[in-house]
């Protein structure tokens, strides 16, 4: 398989964003658009995207130390790669809890494309890492869980699928959580960098990330041997039967995916998508948008301290009133404590 060639690494730092070059008559979907793709002769589907001020938005609000920026980005990218595929109004909530220095990410994405995270960090343990070089994903999340969550309503049953964090990436744990709660072989790869713009000393946080899914309508393509959990009774002993290496050939072209591409304004998720499967022949659906869009309200807030009691309710009064901070997107919210006495519920 010929290795394909990408641009310089720092290329795609020096471009301007509006610069969006066109791909045979049309143009790149851009930032903050998931890209579904089908390459039917492999049997594959998935998604694509980048990220740009969509994310920006996101990180810069909390002014989350690089480490924790570059790690919630992450979960970010995977989290709108996985939310997009929902069929039905709901949401999808990745949430990781754990032992080490960041001991919680949360990533929403709801329905049709709103997209809010944060992150919880010890501030001591995370500068110690970084002092010792431990700033790899794994090392800065430990040891726990991560939980995907899909919420399809207040009258549906709510999914939940949890998969243990070893020591592994957020790429690893996609993965292993697709394999284990799934059964789906699923690859993902994800990347994050900060762009530097001319004149520009902070720059500006990119991410790009592809999901690809083996979804053949063939369920015996399923049970050949070269698929991971394959049981082999597709082909007996001696069988002339071919196997069928669609998805080996898949992860081998994963494989030669450069991060720098992941994140290149000038590549775009449909020139990475040709590149990757031209010999193959790939279908690009319209792009989906997702837009940094927090669910926050105050009749939301207000309902939650409805149901408070009053030691409650007075054990929170700060200065004569109720100030709650959105953890996703640090909007202040101000309440007369009166407003929620026993007196004035009844």
């Amino acid at each position: 398989m010929r290795k394909r060639r990408c641009l310089p690494g720092a290329f795609w730092e020096k471009v301007r964003v509006s610069e969006q070059p066109r791909l045979g008559n049309f143009g790149h979907a851009g930032d903050d658009v998931i890209v579904p793709f089908h390459v039917g002769a492999l049997d594959v589907r998935g998604r694509a995207v980048q990220l740009g001020v969509m994310l920006d938005d996101i990180l810069g609000r909390h002014a989350y130390p690089e480490p924790v920026a570059r790690l919630l980005a992450e979960s970010i990218v995977l989290t709108a790669l996985l939310g997009s595929s929902i069929k039905f109004e709901g949401k999808l909530t990745l949430q990781t809890q754990s032992d080490g220095p960041v001991d919680m990410l949360v990533a929403d994405f709801a329905t049709p494309g709103s997209m809010r995270a944060y992150a919880r960090y010890d501030e001591e343990r995370l500068a110690a890492a970084q002092a010792e070089g431990r700033t790899a994903p794994e090392d800065l999340l430990g040891t726990g869980v991560m939980a995907m969550t899909i919420d399809q309503g207040a009258h549906m049953h709510r999914y939940q699928g949890i998969v243990q964090l070893d020591g592994a990436s957020l790429e690893d744990v996609a993965r292993t959580y697709f394999r284990q709660s799934e059964q789906i072989p699923t690859d993902v790869r994800l990347s994050v960098a900060r762009q530097l713009m001319p004149g520009e000393e902070r720059g500006r946080w990119r991410a790009g990330g592809v999901l690809a899914q083996f979804l053949p309508e063939s369920l015996e393509r399923m049970r050949l041997p070269d698929l991971p959990g394959g049981d082999g009774e597709a082909m007996d002993a001696g069988s002339e039967v071919e196997v069928d290496d669609a998805w080996t050939e898949l992860m081998a072209l994963f494989a030669t995916i450069e991060a720098d591409e992941l994140l290149d304004p000038t590549i775009g998720a449909e020139r990475l998508l040709y590149r990757l499967f031209h010999e193959h022949g790939v279908v690009v659906f319209p792009g989906q948008k997702v837009a940094d869009d927090c669910t926050c309200s105050r009749e939301k807030i207000s309902a939650i301290l409805e149901s408070f009691s009053d030691e409650e309710i007075a054990e929170s009064v700060e200065a004569g009133a109720i100030k709650v901070n959105c953890e996703f997107c640090s909007k202040e919210y101000l309440f007369d404590p009166a407003d929620f006495t026993a007196g004035d519920k009844g």
